[in-house]
């Protein structure tokens, strides 16, 4: 019998919460920004906001954090969108802070009124110069004391668009002795005259996250706003706002984010790579986007495996790459179709076997589904490609591939012994020379020969040529972003091998984008969404073979 797994912080806040009667629905939100595509941090925040309200019967809502027309488009909402689906997640109602516009500048107004904000004139610059340090406390404004009546005129003509951007802002009022350096006057509204990708210019001011945020908790009545630990400072300002106000009482709840080696988890670093075309756009295969692991090969089942291994702290930490790559792995083992590719082809010559004929073999589909996933049929004939390096002149101790006089099984088919070699002008080997025992057939072997070694191999005559992308970290350093140097000088030149001359089996000739494969001896692929077309084949390597992570953990 299993052990009942143990309850996260989060729960165990939730459980308390239902039990004493605070709520009595769980309401849970991703509020995304639109300025980039989500990555594997973000996984994490949608499977915890979704899964929670879903544990306890409660919904999640998708509302877009759009209060920055600058560096917001309709792609990233789009993205966003179709990320969290595929993740396998449904919200309940769909919203965007600028939905909010109106009201979040009634309320403004109604905190003008109330005494506790003001416009004003100094820029971002002279602000920061008096907003003080952490031991030593801010100086006021000279504007800080205008009247009620003078605030609400110029905020009505920030609004109307009478000023620059930069001229005024709008501040609460609260405490320039806070030790806390988020309670010393926030800036509430900014002016930036750019068009709003929903909005278009029906708006020149508009509201700071810390304002934005809170509110929108409010409005949709948010009960547990969980944010990831960099926010814990700004909770008193986030309750602060909701006391002066009035509005419901969301309660923010803070749990540590994602981190991850070998790669960045920063959209501006991420946008830095996309701008400098140092990767192929956000979903190129390496990079940490969702639809960058889902173009890879990553199933939605893997992503949300890995979230729930790592679980929910209150602590950061580094999580190993390596545990991702178990989780893909551990999914696809279970899953993938079997199929064999030949990277780097040589051909193999039976020299006993008849020429011109063709017999049909059988090859299990996946040897972990029940009865094996069924058979394919594997054309064998007299000439087929096998990897150069299965075969060496002079065979090492231990060598239990081809070499001359020694045996190996052909996966599926039959056992082969070298009789000899072809080499080019070049002195490269270009052809191997057999000869098969055709007792020896796998599934009725009654040959008593006994041999080490299967390689993989197609035959020539019906076999499809194919692009392969051989897809390794992004970073040759565990934690780019720690370092003192510019986080790009870690990136990995070795980090994809593009492969021209690679001979597939024809069962992968009607291959679909997002198929999944086991390349039998080379690891898991999958094909290309975007570069595959008709008549080319393109796949992605999603992980290696090798479980280097489960090994570490065994000791």
């Amino acid at each position: 019998m299993s052990e009942e797994k143990s309850l996260n912080f989060l729960e165990e806040i939730v459980e308390d919460n239902l039990a004493k009667g605070t709520v009595t629905e769980i309401h849970t939100r991703f509020p995304p920004e639109p300025n980039g595509y989500l990555h594997i941090g973000h996984a994490k925040s949608i499977c915890l906001n979704f899964g929670l309200a879903d544990k306890y019967g409660g919904k999640t809502n998708l509302r877009f954090d759009d209060t920055n027309p600058v560096t917001e488009d309709t792609e990233y909402v789009d993205s966003i969108k179709e990320d969290v689906k595929w993740l396998g997640f449904n919200w309940e109602e769909e919203h965007y802070a600028s939905d909010y516009f109106v009201q979040l500048y009634e309320f403004a107004l109604a905190m003008i009124g109330k005494g506790l904000a003001y416009v004003d004139d100094l820029s971002a610059e002279e602000i920061a110069a008096i907003k003080g340090t952490p031991t030593e406390p801010g100086k006021a404004s000279p504007f800080r004391n205008r009247s009620i009546d003078e605030n609400l005129s110029l905020f009505s003509e920030m609004k109307a668009g009478k000023y620059n951007d930069g001229e005024k802002v709008l501040r609460a009022k609260i405490d320039l002795a806070s030790p806390n350096m988020h309670m010393r006057d926030p800036i509430m509204y900014r002016i930036k005259k750019v068009s709003h990708h929903r909005t278009g210019d029906a708006w020149c001011i508009y509201p700071m996250y810390d304002f934005a945020h809170g509110q929108s908790d409010s409005i949709e009545q948010i009960s547990h706003s969980i944010c990831t630990l960099e926010f814990e400072v700004h909770k008193p300002l986030y309750n602060w706002y909701i006391e002066q106000l009035g509005t419901f009482p969301s309660k923010q709840f803070e749990f540590a984010r994602l981190n991850l080696t070998y790669t960045v988890m920063s959209k501006r670093k991420l946008l830095q790579l996309v701008q400098e075309k140092l990767v192929d756009g956000w979903d190129d295969p390496r990079m940490p986007t969702i639809s960058g692991l889902r173009r890879r090969g990553y199933t939605p089942e893997s992503i949300r495996n890995f979230c729930d291994k790592i679980g929910v702290q209150r602590r950061e930490n580094i999580i190993d790459m390596g545990l991702l790559e178990f989780c893909i792995r551990e999914d696809l083992n279970a899953t993938a179709q079997r199929r064999m590719v030949v990277l780097d082809p040589i051909k193999l010559i039976i020299t006993n076997y008849p020429q011109g004929k063709t017999e049909v073999l059988k090859g299990e589909n996946n040897p972990e589904e029940e009865n094996h996933g069924g058979y394919r049929d594997l054309p064998f004939s007299n000439e087929l490609w096998i990897e150069a390096d299965d075969f060496l002149e002079e065979a090492p101790k231990k060598w239990f591939r081809l070499a001359p006089g020694m045996k190996v099984r052909l996966k599926s088919a039959y056992i082969v012994q070298c009789t000899g070699y072809t080499k080019n002008e070049a002195g490269k080997v270009t052809e191997v020379h057999c000869e098969y025992i055709p007792e020896s057939k796998s599934g009725e072997d009654s040959s008593g020969v006994s041999v080490k070694g299967t390689i993989h191999w197609i035959s020539t005559d019906k076999s499809e040529s194919a692009e392969v992308r051989l897809y390794d970290r992004l970073f040759k350093v565990e934690n780019p972003s720690s370092e003192d140097e510019d986080f790009k000088t870690f990136i990995n030149p070795n980090s994809l091998e593009i492969i021209t001359s690679a001979k597939v089996e024809p069962a992968l000739k009607d291959a679909k984008p997002g198929d999944r494969f086991q390349f039998i001896r080379k690891g898991y692929f999958t094909l290309d969404s975007m570069l595959s077309k008709e008549g080319k084949l393109v796949f992605n390597r999603t992980v290696g073979l090798k479980d280097a992570w489960a090994k570490e953990q065994k000791g």
